[in-house]
C-alpha cells in the first residue's frame, strides 16, 4: 500500500497544496514551528478521521477559516483511490473515491502506524488510553471487531441507565445483559487472541533494535486472569462475576466489570515498565509496539501499512535512531518521517529522499 500524494484546503498552517510522495521514504526537515508535524496529522486526519494531536477537530482549521478539508490518493493491491475528509467545528464529512460514505465504510480503507512523542503515555497512562489504542489498532484489521466494539458500547450505555434508574428488574434489562455478555466474549476473545501473538512481535522486535538480552512483554489484565481457554469458559466466568458485583453496580448505578474496565500492562524483564523502566526503555518499548503492529497488518490485510514518525531526531539518541533507520531500510514500509536535522542519512541508502523548508508559506521541495 502506497501514498502518493496528499491535497489539503485550510488545514492548521499549511498553505493549500498538493504533495507528491515518493513509495518508500519521505523525510520533512526544517525547524521547529514551521509545519512538520502538520504534514504528517493530515496524512493520518485523512485515513483515520481523527488527529494524533486533539480531540477538537476545530483546532485543525486554519485561523479565520470555517471549513477544511485533507484528501490522499494512495494505491492498494486493487488498483488507485482516494481516501478523505470535509470538515467545519461542528461536522465532517467522509470521502471514499470521492464519494460521501458513512464512518463504517470509510474506516480501515488505509492501514497506517504513528509513532509520535506523546505515544510514551501509552505507558505512562490511565488504562482507557490503552484500550482505546489496542481497539482501534485490532479494529482496523478486523472489520468484526469494530461492529462488535460499536454494537457493544451501545449496549454499555443502556445497561448503564437501567442500573442508574433502578431498573435491573426490568425484563428489559434482561434482554440487553444477555446481549452484554455476549458481546462482552466476543471482545475479550479477540483482545486476547491478538495480545498473544503481539507480545510474540513485541519481544522480538525489542531485541533486534534495541536489546537482545532482554524480555519484553505484554499482559492483557481482564476481569479474571483464567478464563482465556475458550468462549464457554470465559461465558461462563463473566456471568459468575456479574453475579458477584450485581449489588455494588445496582447501588453504584454503573457496570463494573467488562471490556471497559480491561488494562494492557508492559513488562520488561518481568518488571512493570510503568514504574521501572527509564524514558529510553519507555520510547523503546513504544517504538518496537508499532513495528510489532506492522507484522500484525500484515497478516490481517496482507499489506503494508503506513508507518509515520514525528520528530525522530529530538525523540531518539543516535545509536537508537540509527537502529531504527536500519529496521526500515530491510521493510517494504512506506515511510513519512518529520526531523529537525537530516538524521546523517545518505540518499544513496534509500531511493529518494525528500526535504522541506518553509511550507507554512509556502514551500521547496528539494530531491537529492
Amino acid at each position: 500500500m502506497q501514498i502518493k500524494s496528499i491535497n489539503y484546503i485550510n488545514f492548521r498552517n499549511l498553505k493549500n497544496n498538493k504533495l507528491e510522495f515518493h513509495p518508500r521514504f519521505n523525510l520533512f526537515m526544517g525547524k521547529n514551528g514551521q509545519g512538520k508535524t502538520s504534514i504528517l496529522e493530515a496524512i493520518y486526519f485523512s485515513i483515520t478521521g481523527k488527529s494524533f494531536r486533539t480531540k477538537h477537530i476545530k483546532e485543525l482549521i486554519k485561523y479565520d477559516y470555517q471549513d477544511a478539508g485533507a484528501m490522499i490518493n494512495y494505491e492498494d493491491r486493487l488498483g488507485k483511490k482516494s481516501i478523505g475528509i470535509k470538515f467545519n467545528g461542528k461536522t465532517r464529512e467522509y470521502l471514499y473515491n470521492k464519494s460521501k460514505v458513512k464512518f463504517d465504510e470509510f474506516i480501515g480503507r488505509v492501514n497506517v502506524i504513528s509513532f509520535i512523542p506523546d505515544d510514551i503515555y501509552l505507558i505512562l497512562g490511565n488504562p482507557s488510553l490503552r484500550r482505546t489504542f489496542f481497539d482501534y489498532e485490532i479494529a482496523q484489521g478486523n472489520e468484526i471487531y469494530y461492529k462488535n466494539l460499536k454494537d457493544f458500547n451501545k449496549i454499555l450505555k443502556i445497561r448503564n441507565k437501567f442500573l442508574k434508574e433502578g431498573k435491573s428488574k426490568d425484563p428489559l434489562f434482561e434482554v440487553y445483559n444477555e446481549k452484554f455478555i455476549e458481546l462482552s466474549v466476543k471482545i475479550f476473545s479477540k483482545r486476547f487472541e491478538y495480545i498473544k501473538k503481539l507480545s510474540v512481535l513485541l519481544n522480538l522486535n525489542y531485541r533486534k533494535l534495541f536489546s537482545d538480552k532482554s524480555e519484553l512483554k505484554i499482559v492483557y489484565k481482564s476481569f479474571s486472569e483464567n478464563i482465556f481457554k475458550s468462549e464457554d469458559i470465559m461465558k461462563e466466568e463473566f456471568i459468575k462475576t456479574l453475579d458477584k458485583v450485581e449489588k455494588q453496580e445496582k447501588y453504584r448505578g454503573v457496570s463494573l466489570v467488562g471490556p471497559q474496565k480491561d488494562d494492557f500492562i508492559f513488562y520488561l524483564n518481568d518488571k512493570e515498565a510503568k514504574a521501572y523502566t527509564s524514558q529510553g526503555e519507555k520510547k523503546s518499548i513504544i517504538f518496537s509496539l508499532k513495528v510489532a503492529e506492522i507484522d500484525m497488518l500484515i497478516k490481517e490485510k496482507g499489506e503494508y501499512p503506513i508507518f509515520l514518525i514525528d520528530d525522530i531526531s529530538s525523540y531518539f539518541d543516535s545509536v537508537r535512531k540509527e537502529s531504527i533507520i536500519n529496521y526500515f531500510k530491510g521493510r517494504d514500509v512506506q515511510l513519512f518521517l518529520s526531523s529537525t536535522d537530516d538524521l546523517g542519512i545518505e540518499s544513496k541508502n534509500f531511493n529518494i529522499l525528500w526535504r522541506w523548508y518553509n511550507w507554512a508559506k509556502g514551500f521547496i521541495m528539494l530531491k537529492i
